[in-house]
C-alpha cells in the first residue's frame, strides 16, 4: 500500500505542475497590473510614477521573462516559500495558515453531514422505488442539485430573518460548534447531498436485482438486515467513489458560502485575492484546492480494495 501511494504522489508532479503552468500563464498574460492597480487603489492622490512601478516591479521580479519567473516560483516552493502579498506585503503562507483550518473544518463537517442524510434517504428511495416517498425523496435531490450555492445563500438568510424576526443573521466565525455555521454547512451540503442520494439509490437499485440478495430474503432474514449487511456494503463502493466529485463541489462552492456569511476561509481569501489581483496568494490557493482533489481521490483508491476485495486482486494481478 505504501508503495502504492508512494507511486500515486510520483504520477501526480506532472499533473500539478501542468496545473501551476496554467495559473501562472494565466496570471502573466492576463488583463491588469497588479502593481499599477495598488497604485489606483491607494487612498488619497497617489502620483502616477512610471519609474516608481518600475522599480516596484523590479523588487518584486515582475520584470523577468516568464520562464524566469516560473522557475524561481517553483524552486521557492520546493523550499516552502509561497512568497509575499502583493497587496499586503504579508507572508502568503501565514495568510493561508490562518484561513486554512477555517475552510477544511467546513469541509469535513459537509462531507459528514452528507454522508448521515445522503446514503440513508438513497437507500430509503430504492427500496421504495416507484412510490411516492421515492419521488419526494428524488425530487428533491433534483431541487438542491438545481440551487447554487450563491442563490440558496442569501434566499435562506432572508427566509430565516422572515420566520424569526428576532434571530441574527448568522455572519461570521466561531467554530464547529456555533450555531452560525448551521446555515452555511446546509448551503454547501445541498449539492453533495443530491449527488449521493442519486448515486446511492441507482447503485442499490442494481443490487437488489442480485443472487445474494434475493437468497437472504428467501431464508426470512430481516428487511434491515438485508438492508445493512448485504446490500450497503457493495453499494458503498460507488458511492465513495463520487468522493472526488463532492471535495470539487465543496471547494467551488465554499468561495460563494464563506463570502456570503463572512467565514474568514480560503474560499473568502480567493474572492479578495482576484480582487486585489493577488497572484501569489491566488497561485496558492488553487495549488492547495488541486492538491485537495488529488489527495480526496487518493483516499478513493485506498478505500476501494477495502470495500470491493475484486479490486485490490485486479491492482495486483497489474
Amino acid at each position: 500500500m505504501l508503495r502504492y501511494i508512494t507511486t500515486r504522489f510520483v504520477v501526480w508532479i506532472p499533473s500539478v505542475l501542468l496545473v501551476m503552468l496554467g495559473v501562472y500563464a494565466l496570471a502573466y498574460y492576463g488583463a491588469g497590473d497588479p502593481i499599477k492597480l495598488i497604485f489606483l487603489r491607494a487612498p488619497g492622490d497617489v502620483a502616477y510614477n512610471p519609474e516608481r512601478i518600475e522599480a516596484i516591479r523590479e523588487s518584486a521580479g515582475l520584470n523577468r521573462p516568464f520562464l524566469a519567473q516560473f522557475g524561481s516560483y517553483i524552486w521557492n516552493l520546493l523550499h516552502g516559500n509561497f512568497g509575499n502579498s502583493l497587496s499586503s506585503g504579508r507572508s502568503v503562507w501565514a495568510m493561508i495558515s490562518a484561513a486554512a483550518p477555517v475552510s477544511f473544518k467546513l469541509a469535513l463537517c459537509s462531507i459528514l453531514l452528507t454522508a448521515l442524510v445522503a446514503i440513508p434517504l438513497g437507500l430509503i428511495a430504492a427500496l421504495k422505488q416507484n412510490t411516492r416517498t421515492d419521488y419526494i425523496i428524488l425530487g428533491s435531490a433534483l431541487f438542491l442539485w438545481a440551487i447554487p450555492a450563491y442563490v440558496a445563500g442569501p434566499m435562506l438568510m432572508v427566509l430565516l430573518i422572515m420566520v424569526l424576526p428576532g434571530s441574527a443573521v448568522p455572519y461570521g466565525w466561531g467554530g464547529v460548534f456555533d450555531v452560525r455555521i448551521l446555515l452555511p454547512l446546509l448551503v454547501l451540503s445541498f449539492q453533495p447531498i443530491a449527488l449521493i442520494v442519486r448515486q446511492t439509490r441507482a447503485a442499490v437499485i442494481e443490487v437488489l436485482s442480485e443472487d445474494f440478495v434475493r437468497t437472504a430474503r428467501a431464508k426470512g432474514v430481516p428487511e434491515t438486515m438485508v438492508a445493512l449487511r448485504h446490500i450497503l456494503r457493495p453499494v458503498l463502493t460507488p458511492v465513495v467513489t463520487q468522493l472526488g466529485l463532492i471535495m470539487i463541489t465543496i471547494v467551488n462552492g465554499a468561495i460563494f458560502v464563506e463570502l456570503v456569511f463572512g467565514l474568514p476561509g480560503l474560499g473568502r481569501l480567493t474572492v479578495k485575492a482576484l480582487t486585489n489581483t493577488d497572484y501569489p496568494v491566488i497561485l496558492a490557493v488553487t495549488l492547495i484546492g488541486s492538491f485537495l482533489v488529488m489527495i480526496s481521490n487518493l483516499l478513493v483508491d485506498v478505500l476501494y480494495p477495502l470495500l470491493d476485495p475484486r479490486a485490490n486482486d485486479t491492482r495486483r494481478s497489474r
